[in-house]
């Protein structure tokens, strides 16, 4: 089998030949069942990695593990290479199109979703194999590129859609030349790979449409230009000289109480060179400070200009 062809209508057309996590995973299998044929050997390897129900909890860490081994003779062999060929035919394009870290998320899955229907139909026989996560790598591409070409052998070319029936076909005629019981349910286990990839292909694309419906309705406005808050306009000079027989008699009262609380304090010398300006400094003084931090002088300019006032008047 050969890696397909991108579609012209995608965004993916530079799909390297093999990615990351797919590598990693054709690595593994490989590297597991050389040491099978070599220094472990296929019923060491086996009972090391594979899971059994009767090791269970003791070998948990076997649910994962188990993925990775395959028998070490006959159809072992014949598995490991359909498993290696299908996921070099649909792994990498998914991957490249997903993420290393989604796409290995997904393929561990979809293997757990196969231990779970062995431990259901298949208690009594051992657990191995990478078929049931393979199987749902090839039903997230059929899904994704159902009319894509896919060349099987090299000659037959078909739709990438027929890709998965044709596995499951596979699948159930091993299965039946397996001959036993245990050993046909084992290999109809890896059909659990199909419900668990279906079922997280599915609730991946429900909570895309929940997102979509909930940012769909939101009414797309123009942006509007910047306009700058408007500040309070200051007072005018005349609406502030009105007020100054009120504050005249503030600071009054203010020195009043100052004078009976405190003894009297020696005459400070003249000041001319410190004599406010005008009046408004002066009651810009008062807003910022308060009554009492007028000096002699001060008051002695709010009493003029009230008196001025009020003869104008």
């Amino acid at each position: 089998m050969t890696h397909p062809h991108p579609h012209p209508e995608t965004d993916d057309r530079d799909v390297p030949h093999l990615t990351r996590a797919v590598r990693w995973m054709i690595a593994l299998n490989c590297a597991v069942f050389f040491l099978q044929l070599t220094v472990v050997g296929s019923s060491n390897m086996q009972e090391w990695l594979g899971f059994s129900v009767e090791k269970f909890p003791g070998g948990w860490w076997t649910i994962v593990a188990s993925m990775f081994v395959h028998d070490g003779y006959g159809q072992g062999l014949w598995l490991l290479a359909l498993n290696v060929c299908t996921l070099y035919l649909f792994g990498p394009r998914l991957e490249h199109s997903w993420s290393a870290v989604e796409f290995t998320r997904y393929y561990l899955l979809c293997g757990l979703g196969g231990w779970l229907l062995h431990v259901l139909l298949a208690r009594d026989a051992l657990f191995t194999g990478a078929t049931s996560a393979v199987f749902g790598v090839a039903l997230a591409y059929g899904i994704r590129w159902p009319d894509e070409p896919v060349r099987l052998g090299g000659v037959l070319a078909v739709r990438a859609a027929w890709t998965v029936p044709l596995l499951v076909g596979v699948n159930l005629v091993s299965g039946v030349l397996a001959g036993d019981r245990t050993g046909g349910a084992a290999y109809l286990s890896h059909l659990g790979g199909l419900g668990a990839g279906w079922l997280l292909l599915r609730w991946s694309a429900a909570s895309l449409d929940r997102l979509r419906q909930r940012v769909s309705p939101l009414p797309d406005l123009p942006d509007e230009t910047p306009r700058a808050v408007p500040r309070a306009l200051p007072r005018s000079r005349g609406e502030r000289h009105r007020d100054i027989d009120e504050i005249v008699a503030q600071s009054n009262a203010a020195l009043r109480r100052r004078t009976a609380a405190a003894p009297p304090a020696p005459p400070a010398p003249t000041r001319t060179a410190a004599a406010p300006a005008d009046l408004d400094s002066v009651l810009d003084k008062i807003s910022e400070r308060g009554i009492d931090s007028l000096t002699i002088e001060e008051r002695r300019l709010l009493e003029e200009r009230s008196r001025e006032l009020r003869r104008k008047q």
